[in-house]
């Protein structure tokens, strides 16, 4: 959902959308500058099968010989489009890639809205999604998840953060969350019943918009007060503009994220060895470091459970 406003903040809008399929990242304690503007070669160029994931493959698959993988890929620096708009990457493609050559597969990456992708994995429209999705008790009744990196949900406010907000203290305020994401089912409502509702102060207004572009829009022309997202997609925007928006330093929540499938699908196995396949290889911190990922990796691609626990 788009919104008509002034010239300026038309302007600054504009300049979030672009920085939203732009390429860049963030600091410090957060991902460092990759070395490139863009990766749009394939990492997993000369990557060898796994032979014990590959036996673990319904012969069904290994006779097809193509994976599908569904992302949505509006988000820098995980899912996004190259400057062709046609090339998938970021750390989420380039972990599909690495996936499928484990398994000696070809793969086919499919462009889908976020809150379509676990309809679609019912249907089976999809083998598997890689697209930084958090492993809520509900969405493990329906998928089978497995953990493949870290990363967490954090809070961008307007530059100068004129109304001197905090995690804590979005009492009242109109926050834009991303339609079927984890910010909207789960951490906006809990954060909200615990800092405000519990304690007799009005309620956050959770903003349920088709996009993180959408939310930065409305956020630039101060339709919002706040928007609540993946942290590191945040800080990538936050370093392309540092004259419109800020990351507030407190995450909302760090926690594991997920490859997810069917629940019960005959890939599940072949996957969860391929991944671990990848996180025990070289690959797996290159393709964390050229995203500017230095730390998010993980050991194990275990099976995940109820974010919280």
């Amino acid at each position: 959902m788009r919104v008509t406003t002034p010239l300026r903040a038309a302007s600054a809008a504009m300049s979030l959308t672009f920085a939203l399929v732009a390429c860049g990242s963030v600091d410090t304690t957060q991902p460092k500058e990759p070395d490139q503007v863009e990766h749009t070669d394939d990492i997993s160029v000369g990557v060898p099968p796994d032979p014990a994931a590959v036996k673990l493959l319904p012969e069904a698959v290994k006779a097809k010989g193509t994976i599908s993988v569904a992302m949505d890929l509006s988000s820098p620096p995980t899912t996004f489009m190259a400057a062709d708009n046609k090339t998938p990457i970021g750390f989420n493609p380039d972990m599909a890639r690495l996936i499928a050559a484990k398994l000696g597969l070809k793969l086919q990456i499919d462009n889908v809205k976020f809150d379509t992708i676990v309809p679609g994995l019912q249907g089976n429209r999809f083998d598997f999604t890689a697209t930084t999705m958090g492993a809520t008790a509900e969405r493990l009744k329906v998928l089978d998840m497995i953990n493949y990196f870290q990363n967490g949900t954090g809070v961008a406010v307007p530059r100068g953060n004129p109304q001197k907000l905090a995690v804590h203290e979005l009492c009242g305020r109109r926050v834009g969350v991303q339609s079927g994401t984890t910010a909207e089912i789960k951490w906006l409502p809990q954060l909200s019943d615990k800092d405000c509702t519990s304690q007799g102060k009005p309620a956050i207004t959770g903003v349920t918009l088709p996009s993180v572009n959408d939310s930065l829009t409305q956020l630039s022309s101060k339709r919002l007060d706040a928007v609540m997202y993946d942290f590191t997609s945040l800080s990538w925007t936050a370093k392309r503009q540092p004259n419109v928006l800020e990351v507030l330093p407190e995450r909302v929540v760090s926690a594991t994220v997920n490859v997810a499938l069917p629940k019960g699908s005959p890939l599940t196995r072949a996957i969860q060895a391929a991944i671990q396949s990848v996180i025990d290889s070289p690959k797996y911190t290159e393709a964390l470091d050229r995203w500017g990922f230095q730390g998010l990796g993980i050991k194990t691609a275990a099976m995940a459970v109820p974010l919280g626990q």
